[in-house]
């Protein structure tokens, strides 16, 4: 298995011997036999192992658990906790998607701090088919049969070419201790209804199921690079650039095999859905005229060709002043104010129409203003993690009409509050609070 793994290692142009490794270690077989081969390869490294704070009691197990692992081998430990719950709710997002993010922004945190040359996590062979299984169910394309790369930027998956089971007899027979997460087990994550409901009926059918998926996706990956570059050839020939818009011929895109395909495939980098392109493919038999919007852009169907252009929304140069003794400010909404000490039994507002800040966090006066592009704050909840407003925008499903008409509040050129929407995480009501100032639309 170790020579194996270093051929891989070689063939896939991983990493060297001489680069720094941050290998992420929940507790579970994959992540320590991974750590033990790390070890045994004489690789600089250190081990990253977050608390997710989803299993209680057994989630702080698996972290003492970790962390006496890196002691006893001698390697260097990073830990963090989350409450992943809370920024699951905060961000609409599954558990699933939300403890992902939260490890991979932390894992690139400890790559910049530490100058840590790669990621590496312990994706095995059965991940790969229950991924290409999980992708096909939501409609990802051809893209999503690919399963998951070996390397990808910073991360690399040095494991893929095992299976779990051999890394099972691999850890039995170099007794390497391992924790069994309780919630692998469980179904109400959908990669472990795949895993214990759909994967199980497929061996009925085929018991090397798990061998024809790794197969399959060196096949798609062949397949993908063919589709790529017929892409990009055909790109050249359909498109031309003009300034700040983009032409699509319709002739020649209708003279193509699969339009609808290459349509996707120069639009989906605007933000424009299959279901958008569908309708925008449905406008090329049809009159001139037409419009089609993603959150950032506009098609329009013109009479020979489709116009790409980035959407121009207007907004007031002006800014408006609001001084910390004003009660009330009539443009270019009408807002009132007041300042109040923060009691014992202080609770916020739910209305939207209200927000509440430490008064000791604002500079004033002061601002307010329409969004500008490049305009970035921390909402409330994630705990300095900035996100561009307009990426907030398209998380809410804001209209174009939603967005020309959203107001921020500044202070010190920092945005308090997308008014009516969304406080930053750096101006909220704490424990340490004194004054609050109170905005109401």
């Amino acid at each position: 298995m170790f020579r194996k793994l270093v051929r891989f290692i070689e063939e896939e142009d991983l990493f060297y011997r001489d680069q720094k490794i941050l290998v992420a270690v929940s507790g579970g077989v994959d992540s320590v036999v991974l750590l033990y081969l790390m070890k045994k390869l004489e690789v600089e490294c250190a081990v990253a192992h977050c608390n997710f704070h989803l299993r209680g009691e057994e989630s702080d197990a698996d972290t003492i658990f970790v962390q006496q692992l890196a002691e006893n081998w001698q390697i260097p430990f990073h830990t963090i906790g989350f409450k992943t719950k809370d920024y699951a709710k905060e961000n609409k997002q599954s558990i699933e998607m939300a403890a992902r993010e939260l490890r991979y922004n932390w894992f690139e945190k400890l790559c910049k701090e530490y100058y840590y040359d790669y990621i590496v996590v312990g994706h095995h062979a059965d991940d790969v088919a229950e991924t290409v299984l999980i992708n096909l169910c939501r409609g990802t394309g051809i893209h999503g049969l690919t399963g998951i790369k070996a390397k990808l930027g910073k991360v690399i998956r040095p494991l893929l070419p095992f299976s779990r089971q051999e890394l099972l007899e691999y850890a039995k027979q170099n007794q390497i201790d391992f924790r069994e997460d309780s919630t692998n087990q469980e179904t109400d994550f959908v990669r472990n209804k795949i895993r214990h409901q759909v994967l199980p009926v497929l061996e009925k059918i085929n018991p090397g199921i798990r061998k024809t998926m790794s197969e399959n996706v060196q096949r798609f990956r062949e397949v993908e690079k063919i589709y790529n570059h017929s892409i990009e050839n055909q790109k050249k020939d359909i498109i031309q650039y003009k300034e700040d818009q983009i032409q699509i011929s319709i002739q020649k895109l209708q003279n193509l095999v699969a339009p609808s395909s290459y349509l996707f495939e120069i639009l989906s980098d605007y933000g424009f859905h299959h279901r958008d392109v569908k309708q925008i493919a449905k406008s090329l038999d049809s009159i001139s005229g037409k419009r089609f919007y993603s959150a950032t852009h506009q098609v329009l169907r013109d009479r020979d060709y489709l116009l790409l252009s980035p959407i121009e929304i207007k907004k007031e140069d002006q800014e408006f002043e609001l001084q910390k003794n004003e009660e009330e400010l009539h443009e270019p909404l009408f807002l009132q104010t007041k300042v109040f000490a923060k009691s014992e039994n202080f609770q916020f507002p739910k209305e939207k129409t209200t927000a509440c800040f430490d008064l000791d966090t604002l500079h004033f006066p002061l601002k307010i203003r329409k969004w500008k592009q490049g305009d970035t704050f921390c909402p409330i909840g994630m705990k300095g993690k900035k996100k561009k407003l307009s990426d907030f925008f398209i998380d809410q499903k804001f209209t174009l009409q939603e967005k020309e008409n959203t107001w921020l509040l500044i202070s010190n050129e920092q945005i308090v509050w997308v008014i009516g929407h969304r406080m930053d995480d750096n101006f909220k009501i704490s424990a340490t609070t004194k004054s609050v100032f109170q905005i109401e639309i």
